[in-house]
C-alpha cells in the first residue's frame, strides 16, 4: 500500500502516555502528567452546568461567543495593557493545542525556519514539520536554562518565519527576563519574523513576579499571536477551551484553519470561562500563591531525599537532578524503575529535546493535593533509602 504521512507515521506515543500507562499498571502516584488533581472553581462550573441547560446548544459561532471574546480582550488590558478589538482579535479554540495547530498551519509554508527553544513541548515538533517548516532548534540545559545570546542570534535568518516561545516555560518552569524577551523581541523585528507565544501559565507565576507578554514589548503588536488557556488558569484541564490574541491580519488565516479544524468549541464552556475570567485579584493571587506552596513543599521534600532541585519560576513542574542519589542509569531507566519500584511517577526531561539531551534530569508535577505530594516523598525516601543500601 502506499505510504502515510510520513511526519506521524511510525511516530512514538508521547513520554506523557507511556508514563501514565506505566503507573496505572503499578498503581504508582503519578507526578508525571501536568494537571491538577482536583477540579477549578465551583463557580465556574455550576456556571457551565447552567448554561448546559438552558442552552442554546447548537453551533456557537465560529470565532467563540461574544462573551468569551469580549472576556479575554478585557483580560488583555485589564493585566496587560493591551487594547485588543474583540472582534477581530479574539479567537475561541478547543484547547492550546488547536491553537498552536491553527496557528502553525496559517502561518507557516513549505521551507520556513521555525525558531524552537528546547526542551520542547512535545507538540512542536511534529506540528512544524507537518507545515512544512524546518526547526531551527535553540538550546536550554538545565539547571540553569539560561539563553545564550549568541545561540539565539545564530538561529534567525532571512528564512526566518517565526519562532515559537512557551513563557512560563514547560518543562523548564522557566520565566523569561525582559532582557531576553527584548532580546527576542529585536530579533523578530530585525528579520520581519512572526512570534508565536504559548502562554498558558501567565497566571502560574511565582515570588511576584509579572508575566511580560512578548506582545506588549516595541514592535510586537503586529507581529505576535498570544495563546492563553482556560484548563491552566481555572484548573479545568479537559474543558479544552484555549483562546487566540493576534493583529487581524495574521487572525483571519488562523481562523480559517481553525475553521476547517474543530470549527467550534462547546458554548457553555466558552461562557463560563468568560465568567471565569473576570474573576477579581484575589483568585489570581490564591492561583499562584496555593501552587508555589505545593512547588516549595515537594522542592523541599526532593532536596531533602538527596535531589538537586532547579530553581522554579512559574507552571505546573520543578526538575530534579538524579546525579546526587548515586543511581546508575539514565533519566529515562530511572523513571521507570521509580514507577516500578518505588511507585512515584516522573517524566525525563530528554524526552523534551530533539536530540543529544542531558540525561540525568526527571521533571515533576505538583499541581496535586498535599497529601499526594507528601505520600510521593515517603515512597521515595523509602526507595532511595533500599537502593542506596544495596549498592552499599
Amino acid at each position: 500500500m502506499k505510504s502515510t504521512n510520513a511526519v506521524y507515521t511510525g511516530l512514538p506515543t508521547t513520554i506523557f502516555e507511556v508514563m501514565s500507562r506505566l503507573a496505572i499498571e503499578h498503581q504508582s502516584i503519578n507526578l508525571g502528567q501536568g494537571f491538577p488533581d482536583v477540579d477549578g472553581p465551583e463557580d465556574v462550573r455550576r456556571f457551565a452546568a447552567d448554561a448546559l441547560i438552558t442552552g442554546p446548544n447548537q453551533y456557537p459561532p465560529m470565532m467563540g461567543v461574544p462573551e468569551l471574546r469580549q472576556a479575554v480582550a478585557a483580560s488583555n488590558k485589564r493585566f496587560y495593557g493591551l487594547d485588543v478589538h474583540w472582534k477581530t482579535e479574539v479567537l475561541v479554540t478547543s484547547g492550546a493545542t488547536e491553537a498552536l495547530s491553527d496557528i502553525i498551519a496559517a502561518l507557516i509554508e513549505p521551507g520556513d525556519e521555525v525558531v524552537l527553544i528546547e526542551p520542547l513541548y512535545d507538540c512542536y515538533l511534529p506540528l512544524v514539520k507537518r507545515a512544512g517548516g524546518i526547526p531551527r532548534l535553540v538550546r536550554l540545559t538545565p539547571p540553569e536554562w539560561k539563553l545564550d545570546r549568541d545561540a539565539l542570534a545564530a538561529a534567525f535568518s532571512d528564512k526566518t518565519k517565526a519562532i515559537l516561545i512557551n513563557n512560563p516555560m514547560n518543562p523548564a518552569a522557566k520565566v523569561f527576563s525582559r532582557d531576553e524577551l527584548n532580546l527576542i523581541a529585536e530579533l523578530c523585528v530585525a528579520f520581519d519574523t512572526y512570534a508565536i507565544c504559548d502562554e498558558v501559565y501567565e497566571h502560574i507565576i511565582f515570588d511576584g513576579a509579572p508575566h511580560i507578554p512578548l506582545m506588549t514589548l516595541p514592535g510586537m503588536r503586529e507581529r505576535s499571536v498570544r495563546i492563553g488557556s482556560a484548563g491552566k488558569t481555572f484548573s479545568l484541564t479537559g474543558w479544552k477551551v484555549g483562546y487566540v490574541t493576534a493583529a487581524p491580519h495574521l487572525l483571519d488565516p488562523i481562523a480559517k484553519a481553525h475553521q476547517f479544524t474543530t470549527f467550534t468549541t462547546p458554548a457553555n464552556l466558552q461562557k463560563a470561562v468568560a465568567f471565569g475570567l473576570g474573576k477579581g485579584d484575589d483568585y489570581y493571587a490564591e492561583l499562584s500563591g496555593a501552587l508555589a506552596a505545593k512547588r516549595d513543599r515537594l522542592s523541599a521534600g526532593l532536596a531533602d531525599l538527596g535531589f538537586a532541585v532547579a530553581p522554579c519560576d512559574g507552571t505546573y513542574f520543578v526538575t530534579a537532578d538524579v546525579t546526587p542519589l548515586g543511581l546508575a542509569g539514565d533519566d529515562v531507566e530511572l523513571c521507570k524503575r521509580m514507577t516500578i519500584e518505588a511507585g512515584v511517577t516522573a517524566v525525563p526531561v530528554s524526552a523534551f529535546y530533539a536530540g543529544a539531551a542531558p540525561t540525568q534530569f526527571v521533571r515533576f508535577c505538583f499541581s496535586k493535593r498535599d497529601e499526594i505530594l507528601d505520600a510521593a516523598l515517603e515512597r521515595l525516601g523509602q526507595w532511595i533509602s533500599t537502593r542506596v543500601k544495596a549498592v552499599a
